[in-house]
């Protein structure tokens, strides 16, 4: 699958509304600890500037609901923004309205504005008509480079793309030609590592992958619904019992599909032990794979020539069940395969470790990337798909 790329849009002197992932980690106190998705849009704002677009910059922040909350306005991305573009980088207290509209009038090419958080707005998750032709105002070209939020039918994803040109930006077009590789031509043997919380959310790729993949593993909370309809005590562990049924329906015995054979497990009383699958006891709880299962799963990741990781295999962020997610970091890493991660945990128990800089592509989407590779049609990629 091929993208309408930005470099292929006529943008000078224009002004170009770009809808980014800007959506970054941040700590209780607001602080940003990880500015990778502002560093991946940079290219796409050099290459307008470039080209003497008026950059009109739109994303959001957190889950508002519709209302303004203070700690999600944007203003605090300026700063990083400049910094990573070595530009002024002009933060606008709303994302619509005449205030805006004569801001962006008065703007001069290779100029950019920041808009305020559009889901401060109803109208952005519910795809308004209005707010999208607002939005849609303040701009003669749209690009979408959010490939985090391109599976959502929202107005500054889609909705503007009723009233203007609209294009990809580098990072989506990577991310689309990336994951069409996978999907399509890859090195084999294709491993998939997949982890988290909910199966739920994963059933539909576990099923996909698994029509086109040498080998998938499976961790995380998720696993253990697996062990569940397998009919094996998983304690007071996560797990998602109504999802049994349709668990059932995959093809558990397939000899592509690995699952855990031993487990780090937390007690009620006493240091944490490893368990065998099935022998997990009344009242402990799963949360981590164990050594055992380890070991199987970096020797299958030693065959792989394309690797793709999405989630954790435990409580990563707790000591001492980060060992199963930091020794598949480690496999990843070290690799000789094609590696693509995506996923905020994933990605963040990687840099954690340092090896970010040993993978050779980070997906900015989570949710994207899994609905990509079932094989669903993300919205905002057919929006600008050539």
């Amino acid at each position: 699958m091929k993208c309408r790329s930005v470099r292929s849009a006529n943008v000078k002197g224009k002004r170009v509304l770009v809808t980014a992932e800007l959506n970054v980690a941040r700590d209780r106190a607001g602080r940003v600890v990880d500015d990778s998705r502002i560093r991946a849009v940079i290219p796409t704002l050099k290459l307008l500037q470039k080209r003497r677009a008026k950059i009109v910059l739109a994303t959001h922040l957190g889950r508002p609901g519709g209302r303004v909350v203070s700690a999600l306005r944007t203003k605090v991305l300026a700063p990083l923004l400049r910094r990573a573009l070595g530009r002024q980088v002009t933060a606008l207290s709303d994302c619509i309205g005449p205030p805006v509209e004569a801001a962006v009038k008065k703007m001069n090419a290779g100029e950019i504005v920041l808009l305020e958080n559009t889901r401060f707005y109803p109208g952005e998750e519910r795809n308004s008509p209005s707010f999208a032709k607002a939005l849609s105002r303040l701009a003669d070209v749209f690009v979408l480079e959010s490939f985090g939020s391109a599976h959502r039918r929202h107005a500054s994803i889609v909705g503007v793309g009723k009233y203007l040109p609209s294009y990809a930006g580098l990072q989506l077009c990577a991310e689309v030609s990336t994951l069409s590789k996978v999907l399509g031509q890859p090195q084999r043997p294709l491993v998939a590592l997949l982890g988290g919380a909910k199966i739920s959310t994963k059933l539909g790729i576990i099923s996909s992958l698994l029509r086109r993949v040498d080998n998938l593993l499976l961790g995380g909370a998720l696993a253990n619904t697996i062990l569940q309809a397998q009919g094996l005590q998983i304690g007071r562990s996560l797990s998602e019992p109504a999802m049994v049924r349709k668990v059932k329906a995959l093809h558990l015995t397939d000899p592509k599909l690995h699952i855990p054979v031993d487990l780090v497990v937390a007690r009620p009383t006493g240091r944490p032990v490893i368990r065998a699958a099935g022998a997990v006891r009344p009242g402990e709880v799963i949360s981590d794979i164990g050594p055992d299962t380890i070991k199987l799963f970096q020797n299958i990741l030693t065959t792989a020539r394309t690797v793709v990781w999405n989630g954790p295999m435990g409580k990563y962020e707790r000591r001492p069940y980060d060992g199963g997610t930091k020794a598949m970091g480690r496999a990843v890493a070290s690799s000789r395969a094609f590696s693509v991660v995506g996923g905020g945990e994933t990605v963040d128990a990687l840099r954690s470790q340092r090896l970010l800089n040993q993978v050779d592509f980070i997906s900015t989407g989570g949710g994207a990337m899994i609905e990509f590779l079932e094989g669903r049609k993300l919205p905002g990629v057919e929006l600008v798909r050539q």
